[in-house]
């Protein structure tokens, strides 16, 4: 009973939290001449911690479908961070299936765990480190023929030590604009704030466009949108979630690209490259509460 309470509370302030900041930012006149000024911008999908490895209605692959065909655009490309060493992801025969399907469809895979579990790079020594970067690489490097160039760090949390050991690999940190904060599952699968919160945070990121802080790469400027194609209502709403991000942008006054999604992985790489952390950012570490109430990756 205790736990029961302890996660019921969170979830209400979870609520709470989101809930007294839902409304979109007004759309001032000066915002609204500057966004006028920019070019559209195009949205940058990524997924964290699969790929699934269950035999039974894999979610994973539920993503890919509804990405390949959808009302919107056809064959969607997008940036799916993998664990190649988790036995519920890539570390099994169907986890190694789906990835070869991801590549083979033209997705990107970049790294995200080579440990058993979904563990903290800043928690390993720097022997596992070197070793779990090592495998991971391996691991990708045997599906795609090249190691990674992305890397999204687990719980997101890096640190100069880690962040070096990535550089040394060829990773690169991408983080995110936008996020479906989907990683953590209340007992309930779904998702009923979906729609307030993309609003919300494309609102905030909106303010970045205005003021030209995001670059501009074959002439869109990408903004990156993650979800986790682990969690089952998220695969079943991957079109929706598609069509919310294109009501978002409209809401808030966002001029997108006449393609919104990528569907070309050169320019997907390219754009998430130009998007990736520089060498004098710095160090990222959620704090612990979102940690708690997201399983940190929704962040």
């Amino acid at each position: 009973m205790t736990q029961l309470f302890k996660v019921l509370s969170a979830l209400a302030l979870a609520i709470g939290l989101t809930g007294c900041i839902a409304s979109p930012i007004a759309l001032t006149p000066q915002t609204q001449q500057r966004l006028s000024e920019q070019p559209p911008i195009r949205f940058l999908l990524t997924f964290d911690d699969g790929p699934s490895a269950s035999s039974f209605w894999n979610p994973t692959d539920t993503v890919l479908d509804g990405l390949a065909q959808n009302p919107l655009q056809p064959n969607i490309k997008a940036v799916f961070f993998v664990q190649t060493g988790a036995p519920r992801a890539g570390d099994s025969d169907i986890g190694r299936r789906v990835m070869q399907r991801e590549h083979v469809e033209g997705q990107i895979l970049g790294f995200h765990t080579a440990t058993h579990f979904h563990t903290n790079h800043r928690s390993l020594s720097p022997e596992d480190l070197e070793q779990s970067l090592s495998k991971g690489s391996a691991d990708i490097a045997a599906i795609t023929g090249a190691p990674p160039s992305l890397v999204r760090p687990p719980f997101w949390n890096y640190d100069k030590r880690t962040f070096a050991a990535y550089q040394r690999h060829g990773m690169h940190v991408l983080l995110t604009d936008l996020s479906a904060n989907d990683g953590k599952i209340w007992g309930f699968n779904a998702s009923p704030r979906r729609r307030a919160n993309m609003l919300r945070q494309l609102s905030e990121v909106r303010e970045r466009i205005a003021q030209g802080e995001l670059p501009t790469v074959d002439g869109v400027i990408p903004v990156v949108v993650t979800f986790h194609d682990l969690n089952r209502y998220t695969a079943r709403h991957t079109r929706e979630y598609l069509q919310i991000l294109l009501d978002s942008a409209k809401a808030t006054g966002v001029k997108t690209a006449p393609k919104p999604f990528y569907d070309d992985q050169g320019q997907l790489l390219s754009a998430a490259m130009a998007r990736t952390v520089s060498e004098s950012a710095e160090p990222v570490q959620l704090p612990g509460i979102w940690n708690w109430l997201w399983d940190g990756d929704s962040h």
